[in-house]
């Protein structure tokens, strides 16, 4: 079959590259000059399926409200007459429930999990790289409640067979030798030795263009003006380069498929939630991070990728806007410096901006639509590089007619219904 996929981001890309693998023909079109250029571009590096967990729990409303008074606050809400923006706020207010919580995240750990093994496969497979590192994620807990605060994830982690070592001081900076200088700072830790890191930007662009080696087509700067629609299927797409057709559609456009889906009738429950990166240059590499460290003060991850360190993390709720407000690099600066005040020279930093596609229960979008020969893969929010080969397989499956190789039912639209 000849399939059509919207959008050229980590999880378009590898929707192409799975579905070529099965043997179908393949088209992706993106209105950028390139794959990577938007939301995959920058991100903050992680692959960490252990970190697989909603943003809608049980004390998120009463740390919502405290972290918008915070100078350095890890929640930034515009708010605006925008009425997406309140139907997904409440919609998200839904899901803070412990009980909803461990649905969510019970959804969220397989699909993440499957994506890191079918990335090893793919890594074993093609030799691709990336600045990849296999060495871990430690989340860094300052305060003691910080520490008492995640006996629930170690439980759920516990529940679903993920391993996991929960470290005092000694054991983080054994893990992150670089947190020696601060060791005054730290309470403890919670560290996932299976997570991995990796620069999405770069294995995207890599991975494309092996898929245009077997045999895929990008059509880069063509904007899509329309989505023609035939009774229970789509007939074709209208774009500025022309009229393109195919069996199948694919919409891969990250927090641009709401507008997109909007125009078919359907309401997708995917809203942009912003987010913010720097990118600064090692200067000293003892002194800097061997993998990710999640400071959970501020909600920041800081990843060595190479000879560079990304700094990624806030939560923006402000439409579609792309203005670099100086107030989010300060944040992750003042981060970088507390924890790794020697490793890099921030004053050389690039600074960064995307839009993290979210759904309201922190699980993606991963199947059919109400058009037989229309299916979404989008929603992954903070977690599209973790997710992203996952999610392009079980595409890759569901459209050539296996059965996936995990359950993939719960991921479909069709739980908003």
């Amino acid at each position: 079959m000849k399939v059509l996929i919207l959008g050229s981001g980590v999880i378009g890309v590898t929707s192409a590259w799975y579905l070529a693998e099965a043997g179908h023909q393949v088209e992706v079109i993106d209105r950028q000059p390139g794959s990577a250029l938007e939301t995959s571009f920058a991100n903050a590096g992680e692959i960490s399926p252990g970190y697989a967990s909603p943003w809608a729990g049980p004390g998120m409303p009463v740390k919502a409200l405290k972290w918008l008074f915070m100078k350095h606050s890890p929640l930034v809400v515009r708010p605006s007459f925008d009425p997406a923006q309140w139907r997904w706020i409440l919609q998200m207010l839904r899901n803070c429930t412990l009980a909803r919580y461990q649905v969510n995240k019970s959804r969220m750990v397989p699909i993440a999990e499957y994506s890191r093994d079918v990335l090893r496969q793919l890594r074993a497979d093609t030799r691709i790289a990336y600045d990849e590192r296999s060495m871990g994620t430690l989340q860094l807990f300052r305060t003691q409640k910080q520490l008492d605060g995640s006996a629930d994830d170690v439980a759920v982690l516990k529940e679903l067979g993920v391993p996991y070592e929960v470290l005092d001081p000694a054991g983080c900076i054994a893990a992150e030798p670089g947190l020696a200088d601060v060791s005054n700072l730290i309470v403890g830790g919670l560290r996932l030795p299976e997570d991995e890191t990796g620069d999405c930007h770069l294995f995207t662009q890599r991975l494309a263009a092996m898929a245009a080696q077997r045999g895929v087509s990008f059509q880069y700067e063509t904007t899509i003006e329309a989505i023609e629609t035939e009774g229970e299927r789509i007939g074709a797409v209208r774009t500025s380069k022309g009229r393109l057709q195919a069996d199948v559609y694919v919409m891969a456009m990250g927090s641009f498929s709401t507008p997109m889906a909007q125009t078919l009738g359907i309401r997708l429950p995917v809203y942009p939630v912003k987010g913010y990166s720097i990118t600064v240059p090692i200067t000293n590499a003892a002194k800097a991070p061997v993998s990710t460290i999640m400071d959970e003060s501020y909600k920041v991850a800081i990843t060595r990728l190479g000879d560079r360190i990304r700094v990624g993390g806030t939560a923006e709720l402000s439409g579609f806007n792309r203005r670099l407000h100086p107030a989010r690099r300060e944040t992750l600066e003042l981060s970088l410096r507390g924890l790794f005040p020697s490793a890099g020279n921030v004053g050389e930093a690039s600074f960064w901006t995307g839009m993290r596609p979210m759904t309201p229960d922190g699980t993606p979008i991963v199947g059919p639509s109400r058009y037989r020969n229309l299916f979404f893969n989008t929603g992954h929010g903070t977690l599209g590089w973790t997710m992203a080969c996952g999610s392009g397989r079980v595409m890759a499956d569901m459209i050539s007619g296996r059965k996936p190789d995990i359950d993939a039912t719960e991921l479909s639209l069709q739980r908003y219904a």
